[in-house]
């Protein structure tokens, strides 16, 4: 379904002021570590944010991810501060880690010809499970 005018204004807005959050927090506790996010999607009723994020390393993902989720109410009342002109309730924030980098990055290392044929060695791809 297609987003309305007013829930991609929405999901601008908490992507930009959720960079700043999380950028913060990256210096303080995360060096090394790339954290930006992607994509933010708002429900029509405006209630949930989904945000995906785009975290580098990749091997720190799941781990990072996992620690945002637990910290989702400390971010939440951060961005209700961020965007109390803007916003007249924050909507609750669900994060997803965002895997599409290390798609193109296989798909990439296949043009390459980097990673194994399928056609020539069929044994590589997934078996669908018979049901």
């Amino acid at each position: 379904m297609e987003q309305t005018n007013r829930q991609k204004k929405i999901a601008g807005v908490i992507q930009k002021d959720l960079v700043d959050v999380l950028q913060k927090a990256a210096q303080d506790g995360m060096k090394g570590t790339i954290i930006s996010v992607s994509k933010v999607t708002v429900t029509t009723d405006l209630s949930i944010a989904k945000v995906y994020l785009s975290i580098f390393p990749s091997e720190k993902r799941d781990e990072l991810v996992k620690g945002i989720q637990s910290n989702t109410s400390l971010i939440r009342h951060e961005m209700a501060k961020r965007t109390k002109n803007q916003l007249r309730k924050m909507p609750e924030l669900s994060f997803f880690g965002d895997d599409s980098l290390d798609y193109i990055e296989e798909i990439d290392k296949s043009l390459k010809g980097e990673d194994v044929n399928p056609i020539k060695n069929p044994e590589v791809l997934p078996r669908r499970q018979k049901r």
